[in-house]
């Protein structure tokens, strides 16, 4: 059995989570500067090799629906498993573990796609095995550290977050800039300079996850119970009880709606980029998902009313993340809405970047030219400084809240990022497209750190890892909704035009700030 953080086995009856030393915190994060490499070489140079397979802009954004639909499968799967898990290496590090070596394989495999599906392909594999290794660390940070040093903690994933960012989105520029990598091929192949960044983020994955593996250990689950039974002492029970039950006949009666919604979009999804078939087909799925999910959610419901805790965890793991998700908190609903509109803008941001800045500032979207290469090698500097941006944020973040509060900080973040993806469209030298990535990188930290501080004090220690997989829909559903529905907006709205995908983002991510101040916290967590 991995020896747990107060090198005991028995619970510590009495006594709350202690604090952790900086360096034991250090340690815990240290891994997200890995699993950031492979998820920022994703997000930069992905749309690049899907252009030059030979996808046109309009087909990029459902060519990118393999990443968001594998988390919202593997997310909360995970989170359940590694709730229930606790052997030789703990209970959240085997899924680092496992995680970080698929992903590995994956980033070595991608940048030799010889063909553009086969390259959608290794994305979806590529994401769910990130995915697999990335949300148990959202839970670590919950089971390990005390409410009050919760948001350092998640401060710390996003400064590691931030500096793997950094040199992951430039490796393509640095190769080329001072080590004379080639950034062109011929029609179809892949750039040296993307394969060697590929190559060499694969290493540092496995390195920096491994080192997270060997250096951190965990508490068991007798001592995670009891702290939480320390923490519930001073709460009443009745009250606590009528609480949740009245949570469960809110998620109850909005559980159906959010299944409709989600029923039209993969049947939007499915059937392509016609506008009148995907109409017709929008309202067909609502009529025929609605009344089926409502009916899914009132069996449920009544089935999970009438059994207990014990025996509701017999029946199955599918049975339980369905009816968590269902069940959740109050404030984590609050914050799935901040999540959408938070990710829809920054899921714009990834995909349509590089299409916009080669369309609208370098002239030209024919992928061979020198021009397009030079930007698209641009964008991954400025995906670099964004994430730079991010981890200096990510440093005062902690300070601002302090101050000010977690929301009001996090509100104040989204909107510097909103006002610096809508300034694109008003900057006419490239050079100067870094000046608004610093706004960006304020709200990228944001977004990795608040909402995941206010969402753990939200949520009970024994079921941390399964409300933070649930959680992540509310990252995947925007993200799915932009990959079905941005190409044919801008399409057929904006003239083709990706620079307004990056307009649109910007006025979400402000809608996001102001989504924030509607969520209800404890006093003690604002």
């Amino acid at each position: 059995m991995s020896e747990p953080l107060l090198h005991s086995n028995q619970a510590p009856h009495g006594r709350p989570k202690p604090e952790l030393s900086f360096w034991q915190i250090f340690n815990m994060c240290f891994g997200f500067l890995g699993i950031q490499f492979g998820f920022a070489l994703q997000n930069a140079n992905v749309s690049r090799i899907f252009q030059t397979l030979g996808a046109s802009i309009d087909e990029i954004p459902i060519l990118w629906i393999a990443a968001p639909l594998t988390g919202l499968l593997v997310q909360p799967i995970i989170g359940y498993m590694s709730d229930n898990t606790w052997g030789k290496l703990g209970r959240r590090r085997p899924y680092f573990l496992i995680g970080a070596i698929l992903t590995t394989l994956a980033i070595f495999i991608m940048p030799n796609s010889p063909t553009l599906w086969i390259a959608a392909g290794m994305l979806w594999i590529m994401d769910a095995s990130i995915n697999i290794a990335m949300e148990p660390f959202r839970a670590f940070v919950g089971d390990n550290l005390p409410q009050r040093q919760r948001p350092l903690g998640y401060a710390m994933q996003s400064f590691f977050i931030g500096i793997g960012a950094v040199v992951a989105s430039a490796l393509p520029y640095i190769l080329t800039k001072y080590f004379d990598v080639a950034n062109t091929a011929p029609a179809g192949e892949i750039a040296d300079s993307v394969r060697y960044a590929f190559y060499f983020g694969g290493a540092v994955l496995m390195l920096a996850v491994g080192w997270t593996v060997i250096s951190t250990k965990e508490y068991s689950p007798q001592e995670l119970a009891a702290f939480e039974r320390l923490e519930q002492s001073t709460t009443s029970q009745g009250s606590a009880h009528l609480r949740a039950s009245k949570r469960s006949e809110q998620a109850y009666r909005s559980s159906s709606f959010i299944w409709t919604a989600l029923g039209a979009l993969f049947t939007l999804i499915i059937w392509g980029q016609d506008l009148d078939k995907q109409l017709y087909i929008l309202s067909l799925g609502i009529l025929s998902f609605g009344p089926l999910q409502f009916y899914c959610a009132h069996r449920l419901r009544h089935i999970s009313k009438r059994q207990p805790e014990q025996t509701r965890d017999k029946q199955g793991l599918v049975f339980c993340v369905i009816d968590d998700m269902f069940h959740m908190p109050k404030a984590m609903r609050q914050l799935a809405v901040v999540q959408f509109f938070s990710w829809f803008a920054l899921f714009s941001m990834w995909i349509y970047t590089t299409a916009a800045v080669t369309d609208h500032h370098y002239g030209t979207q024919d992928v061979l030219s020198k021009a397009y290469n030079d930007g698209a090698d641009w964008v991954g500097m400025l995906f670099a400084s964004y994430n730079g941006f991010a981890a200096l944020a990510a440093l005062v973040i902690p300070l601002l809240a302090k101050a000010v509060g977690l929301k009001l900080t996090h509100m104040i973040n989204l909107f510097c990022g909103g006002i610096g993806l809508i300034s694109f469209f008003f900057i006419t030298d490239p050079s100067l497209l870094w000046l608004p990535m610093i706004g960006v990188g304020i709200a990228w930290a944001s977004i990795l750190s608040i909402p995941y501080a206010l969402l753990a004090n939200a949520l009970p220690a024994r079921k941390m890892g399964v409300y933070m997989g649930i959680f992540n829909f509310f990252i995947v559903i925007p993200q799915l909704l932009a990959a079905s529905v941005l190409g044919l907006i801008i399409k057929q709205v904006f003239d083709g035009k990706p620079i307004f995908a990056l307009i649109i983002g910007g006025i979400l991510m402000m809608i996001a700030g102001v989504s924030v101040l509607f969520v209800n916290m404890p006093t003690q967590t604002r």
